[in-house]
């Protein structure tokens, strides 16, 4: 093999990995923007239709009405324990304080002709 060849297989292979490198980044900001932009769209979708969502971040509907605690699981991941696979573990949402969610009744139609 001359010279030439080995360079030549060098740089394109650090081409390659650096390439590879950048596109790995740009999708992970990507991904991460879309995330943000997912998040500031609920905030604000909530002046409109506000959900009530609790500090820990679940929505009403999993809080025991008489107990007012959280009834969902958790995901702990296994690196922050240690182990080499997820654990799961119960809310520790002592229960939802936030604004209650009006009740929706069933309105009937008074333009309807047919009725009467």
């Amino acid at each position: 093999m001359d010279p030439v060849s080995m360079v030549l297989g060098a740089t394109i292979a650090l081409g390659g990995f650096l390439f590879g490198r950048l596109v790995t980044k740009r999708q992970a900001r990507e991904a991460l923007e879309q995330q943000h932009r997912r998040e500031q769209a609920r905030a604000l979708g909530g002046r409109q239709n506000p959900q009530p969502l609790c500090g820990c971040g679940h929505h009403l509907v999993f809080h025991d009405q008489q107990t007012k605690r959280c009834q969902t699981q958790v995901v702990i991941p296994g690196r922050w324990t240690g182990q080499s696979s997820s654990t799961y573990r119960q809310c520790m949402c002592q229960g939802y304080r936030g604004p209650l969610p009006l009740d929706e009744y069933y309105a009937p139609d008074y333009l309807n002709e047919t009725d009467g």
